[in-house]
């Protein structure tokens, strides 16, 4: 058998070396969306905020990069969200039913009592949809509460876990959609599961569209403000993390 020189083995040792590691790596995440702070408030589909509130970018330098500031002044009972995501492309992205969507981001609240933080808002209004919001996220009473509300505005509690205000909060909501009530739901605060509901219905008439910020609450004599950074959409957890 004749015998390889050096730079044979060389190139047989290289392409080993190139199997071994696409094998061995694992797969990359894949996000759909970044909500990066950075890039404005264009990120969302549009910004909903009653005056005299509003929703500003801003970075303190300390490590954890730029965030946005939704604030809804002491005394206002309106809201203060960004509603939906906007592609790179400029279009709003076009959720579908019987599909996993991942939504990832980190919150800061000024309170304890910031009132709704997150909606997954049905389109349309009053008799347009069956269910106003299939999901909904509350900062009250020092805690992170989320609920899975029914048609006939059933409101189901799913979990609860402390919520310490002024400080960093890493979350996750995973929505399985379903008009037919097959549909899932699971959260994670700083990397534990809360929250989770099963044979859910998360998708209305019309569909529906996430919302970030604050709305309402229980003590409108403070300001209430939610700082919102790192926001991704995926559809595996990993994606978002």
């Amino acid at each position: 058998m004749p015998r390889l020189n050096v730079k044979a083995h060389s190139i047989i040792a290289a392409a080993a070396a190139s199997v071994l590691l696409t094998t061995a790596s694992p797969a990359h995440a894949s996000v759909i969306w970044d909500g990066n702070p950075a890039l404005g408030t264009k990120v969302f589909g549009t910004t909903l905020c009653d005056s005299p509130g509003s929703v500003t970018v801003g970075n303190w330098n300390d490590g954890h990069g730029s965030f946005f500031r939704f604030d809804k002044p002491a005394g206002s009972t309106s809201r203060c969200e960004g509603h939906n995501v906007r592609m790179p492309n400029g279009q709003e992205y076009a959720w579908q039913s019987n599909k996993t969507y991942w939504f990832g981001w980190d919150s800061m609240t000024k309170t304890g009592d910031t009132g709704c933080v997150f909606q997954w808002k049905s389109n349309g209004t009053n008799d347009q949809h069956s269910q106003n919001y299939p999901v909904i996220m509350k900062v009250e009473g020092g805690l992170l509460k989320a609920w899975y509300v029914a048609t006939g505005e059933e409101w189901i509690s799913i979990g609860s876990t402390p919520w310490s205000a002024g400080e960093w909060h890493s979350i996750q909501l995973g929505i399985t959609t379903s008009s037919s009530g097959s549909g899932t739901l699971d959260v994670y605060k700083d990397g534990v599961k809360f929250a989770s509901r099963s044979n859910a219905r998360t998708w209305d008439d019309l569909g529906n569209k996430p919302r970030w910020g604050t709305y309402f609450g229980t003590d409108n004599t403070k300001a209430s403000i939610n700082w919102v950074a790192g926001l991704k959409l995926g559809t595996t957890r990993a994606d978002v993390l």
